[in-house]
């Protein structure tokens, strides 16, 4: 998404940023509706066929909290992805910290469905503050506001500056909880994404952004499956990075690149589906509920993937 066709002087035609692009490159342009000259694009991708639930469609997506989400599908999908040694990409925001969704991520990062993890300042400086202060932007677990509480992210963010890090504050035992202390226990490699606004920011924090999108471009060119929760920026552009289909070891030896996009808005799930993202599983919901509610649909998958004679 949002890149052109670069001849490159060898013969190869290679999908490139536009701001990758050198002076005197000839690209690739569209010039007819029909694709008749320039650019086609061929809609059914490569399943073929008349029609397709995965045809590429623009600004056609229906989207409605009133829909009921296949939780079991969403399991099942996200099993699979694991089963198959896939690597898994989650973008959250701090909501889901705020929402209490914490423990939820955590439990899935321990047990292998998260391969990387891309997010802002906020999601980062969020989960330490619980981490360190057991508060949230200076809230209680039962969101009540605490004495002093106004400066507690703060307060953490020159914590893990002081011990020179995040992976050196769970190192020193000053983290011992939480999303980024699951990450760097597990060795689960993460992004994070500065922006003019952000407080501190955190020593790990790209605040560079096109050093940002080269970092989170790594991830994104060896995902087979994504999980956007929570974050309206942060999933579209994510979800602009992400190959629509990717190499896997199946008899077509090609499939879609699956994603879950969660919000509480209709708007941001549309908004990311409408851009292209044709094989996004869309569901309106808050943070907290979908953790939940996956995370058992999960757990209950996994029984069923265990063989009778080791149930006791």
């Amino acid at each position: 998404m949002d890149c052109v066709i670069v001849l490159h002087p060898h013969g190869d035609l290679v999908v490139t940023e536009p701001r990758r692009v050198q002076q005197g490159a000839p690209v690739a342009v569209g010039a007819a509706e029909d694709g008749s000259q320039g650019i086609y694009v061929h809609v059914e991708g490569f399943l073929g066929g008349s029609h397709s639930a995965n045809e590429f469609r623009f600004m056609q997506t229906e989207v409605s909290r009133e829909r009921p989400a296949d939780y079991g599908l969403l399991a099942q999908l996200l099993g699979e992805e694991k089963q198959r040694g896939g690597k898994t990409l989650w973008v959250v925001g701090p909501a889901l910290v705020h929402a209490r969704a914490r423990e939820d991520l955590i439990w899935f990062i321990r047990n292998g469905y998260v391969s990387a993890l891309l997010g802002g300042n906020a999601v980062a400086v969020h989960d330490l503050e619980a981490a360190i202060f057991g508060t949230t932007l200076g809230m209680s677990s039962s969101g009540e506001g605490v004495e002093g509480g106004h400066a507690l992210h703060m307060r953490a963010i020159n914590t893990i500056r002081g011990a020179g890090g995040i992976a050196r504050a769970v190192e020193r035992g000053i983290v011992t909880s939480g999303i980024m202390h699951a990450l760097v226990e597990h060795r689960v490699p993460f992004v994070l994404a500065g922006s003019i606004r952000d407080d501190g920011p955190l020593p790990e924090v790209l605040s560079d952004t096109l050093a940002a999108q080269d970092a989170m471009r790594q991830h994104t060119a060896q995902a087979t499956f994504a999980v956007f929760v929570a974050t309206a920026l942060h999933a579209i552009a994510v979800g602009n990075m992400l190959p629509a289909f990717v190499d896997a070891p199946t008899p077509d030896g090609i499939r879609p690149l699956t994603t879950i996009c969660v919000d509480q808005t209709e708007f941001v799930v549309t908004k990311l589906k409408d851009r292209g993202t044709h094989q996004a599983y869309g569901v309106v919901t808050n943070a907290q509920d979908f953790m939940h509610v996956l995370r058992f649909y999960v757990e209950r998958w996994q029984q069923a993937q265990t063989p009778a004679s080791l149930v006791r």
